[in-house]
């Protein structure tokens, strides 16, 4: 059965192709998705398979019933773009100003519809339920998978999948970990608050700029300094700002940044440790300081059971030496909440273009990847389905 379906899945890579390109040329932003659910939504109702909308909000969730008892797995795709200009000179370039998929979740949305039309082509013959969960929201807090499970996304269901593409990791490739694979999150805006005066005349004043650059300074002590050096922190202020002329010390200064770590205890000391130290600078220079710390998402944990069934399905479709094993990044994901509900793995397909002038991270303005990778998505998670039911008769 597992070659039939593989097949099924390269007979419509051209479909997915489509699918992805026009998802990329009409992004929608997080948590405003319109059109895009709808698309999906009609896609699986094209092909018979029972589908919910508006879960969660915006969520699109697809249903395929086996024509046998089993488990019932869920794999996941978000679908959300980002405020970005898409500065691409492809035919498929976004139509949407200051709006583009540069993160790969149109790819995400096609591999999943790929894999959907496959597996219910043959799904007399399978063992158990598909759960296809289209998820909105991912790139903004809050994001959309803890309104989707609320909803019932995951009611009666035994595990979970998911995949992101990678745009600078090898393409015809999957990588793989167990444990933290996915840093959490939480934002930081620290409010400096002085006296302004002359700038000719500080000593009439209370100058948050001086305190404001003390407190970004003495942040990275609590990386060096307090966190076991073992256990991966960082803390990073991106704005800083302050003031609107050269010879005025002003009334405020603003730091923003972020905390990515993997451990909760280091999670809760950094923010601890944060607040105590700029408040005890500030004072010290004579100002008043207001530290807002907003929780983002959680690190996502994956369960070793399901990473080792993602293992097993990945060595089917790109060979067992091309599924390597990979460090955890500090980019966040909000597949985590899933995996804190149920047991599941998220993994990494590598999706480097062949032209190394046209390879860029993620989140940059000529992002895109190698649109084959699509297939290898869907093609592992067939495998996981079939391994997962114990139905992986050729």
């Amino acid at each position: 059965m597992r070659d039939a379906i593989f097949e099924e899945i390269t007979a419509g890579m051209e479909e997915m192709i489509r699918v992805r390109r026009h998802l990329h040329m009409h992004p929608e932003l997080s948590h405003q998705e319109i059109e895009t659910p709808a698309y999906i939504a009609a896609y699986l109702n094209d092909l018979g398979i029972e589908v919910r909308q508006g879960v969660g909000g915006r969520g699109v969730i697809g249903r395929i019933r086996g024509g046998k008892p089993g488990k019932t797995i869920a794999f996941r795709a978000d679908f959300d773009a980002l405020p970005i200009e898409d500065s691409k000179d492809v035919p498929y370039s976004s139509t949407i100003a200051g709006v583009m998929h540069a993160c790969g979740h149109d790819g995400h949305t096609a591999a999943l519809l790929g894999f959907a039309k496959a597996m219910n082509a043959v799904k007399d013959q399978l063992s158990g339920d598909i759960i296809l969960i289209h998820q909105f929201g991912e790139e903004l807090p809050p994001g959309g998978a803890r309104a989707m499970m609320a909803d019932g996304c995951l009611d009666g269901v035994d595990a979970i999948y998911g995949a992101h593409l990678q745009s600078t990791m090898d393409a015809d490739k999957v990588f793989v970990r167990d444990g933290y694979l996915q840093a959490g999150e939480d934002t930081i805006k620290i409010i400096v608050k002085g006296s302004g005066t002359h700038g000719a005349e500080p000593h009439n004043g209370a100058d948050p700029i001086l305190a404001a650059s003390h407190i970004m300074v003495a942040l990275q002590s609590i990386v060096s300094r307090n966190a076991d050096p073992l256990k991966e922190l960082v803390i990073t202020i991106g704005k800083f700002h302050a003031g609107d002329a050269d010879n005025v010390i002003p009334e405020q200064a603003v730091l923003e940044g972020t905390i990515r770590v993997f451990d909760e205890n280091i999670r809760v000391l950094a923010s601890n440790r944060l607040r105590d130290l700029a408040q005890s600078i500030g004072c010290g220079l004579g100002c008043e300081v207001d530290v807002h710390i907003e929780s983002g998402y959680d690190a996502l944990w994956n369960h070793a059971a399901q990473m080792d069934v993602v293992r097993g399905a990945a060595a089917h479709v790109v060979g067992e030496q091309a599924v390597i094993e990979t460090e955890p990044i500090m980019p966040v994901e909000d597949f985590s909440y899933y995996l804190q509900k149920l047991p599941g793995a998220y993994f990494f397909v590598g999706a480097k273009l062949a032209a190394a002038e046209k390879v860029f991270p993620h989140h940059h303005e000529k992002f895109d990847f190698h649109e084959p990778a699509m297939q290898v998505i869907a093609k592992t998670f067939a495998a996981i389905y079939l391994e997962e039911q114990n139905n992986i008769d050729e």
